[in-house]
């Protein structure tokens, strides 16, 4: 084996490690409080704040061109057109992701 190819296993060992451990730790850290009405609260109202933030983002950019945000909004109604029919969050993600690179092919950017 070559120097660089230990390296780069090496590195992607660490990486593994250091993703393992911060998906492992809080579970062992919080097992204990699991039921803390404050972690309800955040496991409650967390994505829903969190899928706000992503629209706030994704809309910001094309906040003065009326045909970008023409786009995203047909878009965003039909993801949640989507969610709403079907409850499943990868057809809605794809629906939306589909129909946003429909239209910007089409519309020539």
């Amino acid at each position: 084996m070559t120097e660089t190819t230990l390296y780069l296993l090496s590195a992607i060992a660490v990486m593994t490690a250091a993703t393992f451990t911060t998906r492992l730790l809080p579970f062992v850290l919080l097992y204990r409080v699991s039921d803390h009405p404050l972690l309800t609260w955040l496991g409650r109202f967390l994505p829903p704040m969190m899928m706000v933030l992503l629209i706030v983002y994704a809309f910001k950019d094309s906040a003065g061109e009326a045909r970008a945000v023409l786009l995203q909004l047909s878009c965003l109604l039909l993801v949640a057109l989507l969610q709403l029919l079907f409850r499943q969050a990868l057809v809605s993600i794809a629906g939306g992701t589909a129909l946003y690179m429909f239209l910007l092919q089409s519309a020539g950017g």
